[in-house]
């Protein structure tokens, strides 16, 4: 076995120091990084790669890794949405744009992936990290999931599932920074409670803007039994036009979705017709309601980035 350099292989790769780890549980944190060639600018919605080396430990019960010759050395590069802050410190308004000098990560441990010999190699790693240790973060930002068809008088609504709440932190953040006139409404589906990371920030925001609403849903909970509603459910059931007192209007309303494939519902083309996957995702839900999924060049008002 080749004995590896690890301080040197640290020094070669890893460009950015992690500076905060809130963790909501053991398998779930909010991580804050800061770059050594300062913090990464990017449009609300945008992502960028995080990396450690596959020299690394990996934390103990998660799926067992088989690495193939020479990959000691490499480097594991992974894309993740930016998250943010949203609040300052005292957490009832919104952080002023230069007091923001790190970048903010969102991010779920993933210990196995049933029926994949390839174990999950970023999470394993990464979860045995702490404040002051280094890591690697790419220095291009990129991703088209953002807020540029948007206009002010619009109502926007984003829906997500786990960690793809990560994006719409930013995008909330810009929208209600700047005034924006139209209603904004965000729903989270979680299995449990304890996996809304932001709950509490966007409670408190909600009872400060009007037209700012904020909605978590559960599946796993005890009080979910024999009742598990996902967010295609939500909205199907006339549930979600109850909560904000009006009719959703594809005129004049966007929609982003990010998370689950099963939950967004990504239809295919087969001969120039629509199919849609089973079971139903908000886009079916949606489009029967005169809404349109972005399909290529060609832009709806439903957008949307899925996790995996």
């Amino acid at each position: 076995m080749v004995k590896l350099d690890l301080d040197a292989l640290r020094a070669q790769y890893y460009n950015g120091t992690i500076v905060h780890i809130r963790e909501e549980h053991p398998e779930l944190w909010v991580i804050r990084i800061r770059p050594d060639k300062g913090v990464l600018h990017f449009k609300p919605g945008q992502y960028t790669t995080l990396g450690l080396g596959y020299w690394e430990p990996r934390l103990e019960g998660t799926q067992r890794e088989i690495l193939k010759p020479g990959m000691e050395s490499k480097l594991i590069r992974r894309a993740l949405s930016f998250s943010h802050p949203v609040v300052d410190e005292s957490g009832e308004n919104l952080i002023e744009p230069e007091k923001v000098n790190f970048n903010e990560f969102y991010v779920v441990l993933v210990k196995e992936r049933p029926g994949s010999e390839e174990a999950p190699a970023l999470t394993p790693r990464l979860f045995l990290l702490k404040p002051g240790d280094r890591l690697f973060i790419g220095d291009k930002v990129t991703g088209n999931y953002v807020l540029d068809p948007v206009k002010e008088e619009d109502d926007v609504i984003f829906g997500a599932t786990g960690t793809g709440e990560a994006p719409h932190n930013p995008m909330i953040w810009e929208l209600l920074r700047k005034g924006h006139k139209g209603t904004i409404t965000s729903i989270v589906c979680n299995r449990y409670e304890r996996d809304h990371a932001y709950k509490a920030i966007h409670e408190k925001l909600a009872q400060k803007y009007k037209n700012y609403h904020y909605i978590t849903l559960t599946t796993r909970e005890p009080k979910n039994k024999g009742k598990k509603v996902y967010i295609q459910d939500f909205i199907d059931s006339g549930e979600l036009e109850e909560h904000l007192g009006k009719p959703l209007d594809p005129q004049r309303t966007h929609v982003f979705l990010c998370g689950n494939p099963a939950m967004i519902g990504i239809p295919k083309y087969e001969n120039g017709k629509k199919i849609y996957p089973e079971p139903r995702g908000v886009i079916e839900v949606l489009e029967k309601r005169g809404f349109r999924a972005d399909y290529k060049k060609v832009k709806g008002n439903i957008h949307f980035e899925e996790y995996w």
